[in-house]
């Protein structure tokens, strides 16, 4: 028998593993409500899939290993007029969705022993992706009255010399946190003590979010950070086009060129016809971005009002993204209490997951009267359990 190395067999995705229980379940023949993945149910729009069509009848072939010069330049035009980012061309790398930059920037940079910060809750991949390259995650918890916030003070206390990374991700997945421009400047502030650390800026959630303010993330507030910060975005989430596996990161050259050089050997580019695709999202009509805002957002509030009907349920608004982190009080076992539900028809995924304990991550990103009948299936549950 072949073994394989732990580092390199980390455990599924538990938000994979309790789609496919759900999924099962549907299959056996119950009535199961997912509210589990991170996927918008809006389709791709429609000047993106046309363009798909057109480029089926071209001659496709190879592109670069850092992506389409077009799309490049679409990457370039869409941060400089979005977020006020400024980047060569030789700052870009696109890659097969958001998570294989993420995975190959982790892949270049990080030896055994290396320190990565990750607040808590945070995406599940983070710290599984770290340690697959024997790296140390470093969890900082946030609490609910800061909005699971990362204080400065808290980052200051947990860098030492052996941080390589601070991972930020704001609208954060499953918490939809955001931070202000004061306190980007204040880790801004910190972090130039700490010149061997790069910031991680996942950026995926940045057009769905439920303010009126601008924008605001680490590279854009702090210039000079911006050679030390890796910008990561995608079209999945914004353009509802999941599956389609584009994403891109910005960042230093030297960075880029590390990232382009990994890509060029385990997958050699991203899909030509997803990139083309991703060009028309990138070039075309934006106005669907805020009608989708608009959308989930009247969503994120009948989840609240029913969620808040039980008093056995704490949950904060979230700035954005498509989720919500509830706190059931009492809980002992999370991934228990996630299995109970599905019995109730209703699949969540365990806080414990993303770093809380005794949390549920219930994804919005579906119909409205789906999402309100699952959030009285949670209630109905637990109430019954008292």
């Amino acid at each position: 028998m072949v073994s394989t190395s732990q580092s390199i067999s980390p455990p599924l995705s538990p938000i994979l593993q309790m789609a496919r229980r759900a999924a099962a379940r549907r299959a056996e023949g119950h009535d199961v409500i997912d509210l589990t993945l991170g996927e918008p149910d809006f389709s791709a729009p429609e000047h993106v899939i046309r363009a798909a069509h057109e480029a089926l009848a071209q001659s496709l072939t190879y592109s670069p290993a850092n992506g389409l010069p077009r799309l490049r330049q679409a990457i370039r035009a869409r941060l400089q007029q979005d977020r006020g980012l400024t980047y060569g061309d030789d700052q870009i790398a696109v890659g097969c969705g958001a998570k294989q930059i993420i995975f190959n920037a982790f892949l270049a940079t990080l030896r055994p022993g290396d320190e990565v910060i990750i607040p808590a809750p945070y995406w599940a991949s983070y710290p599984d992706m770290v340690r697959m390259f024997g790296g140390v995650p470093i969890i900082l918890p946030t609490e609910t009255r800061n909005g699971f916030r990362l204080e400065p003070s808290s980052l200051a206390a947990a860098l030492s010399d052996r941080t390589r990374w601070l991972v930020l991700n704001a609208p954060g997945n499953p918490s939809g946190a955001t931070y202000e421009p004061a306190t980007l400047l204040a880790f801004a502030e910190i972090l130039r003590q700490h010149p061997q650390v790069r910031v991680l800026s996942d950026d995926i959630y940045a057009h769905i979010r439920f303010g009126s303010e601008p924008y605001a993330t680490l590279a854009a507030v702090a210039e000079d950070m911006r050679e030390r910060t890796l910008v990561v975005d995608g079209v999945s989430k914004a353009y509802a086009m999941t599956g389609w596996r584009v994403g891109w990161g910005c960042g230093s050259a030297e960075l880029v060129r590390a990232i382009t050089s990994i890509q060029s050997q385990n997958c050699t580019q991203t899909s030509t016809l997803s990139q083309l695709a991703a060009i028309a999202a990138l070039e075309g009509p934006q106005d669907g971005l805020a009608e989708r805002a608009v959308i989930y957002r009247q969503r994120r509030d009948a989840a609240l009002t029913e969620l808040r009907r039980s008093p056995c349920i704490d949950v904060m608004t979230p700035d954005g993204a498509f989720y919500l982190l509830p706190k059931i009080h009492g809980v002992r076992d999370d991934n228990a209490l996630a299995l109970r539900l599905l019995d109730a028809g209703v699949a969540t995924v365990p806080g414990s997951a993303f770093g809380v304990p005794g949390h549920l991550r219930v994804s919005f990103a579906t119909d409205l009267a789906v999402l309100v009948e699952g959030c009285r299936r949670i209630v109905t549950a637990l109430e019954a359990s008292e």
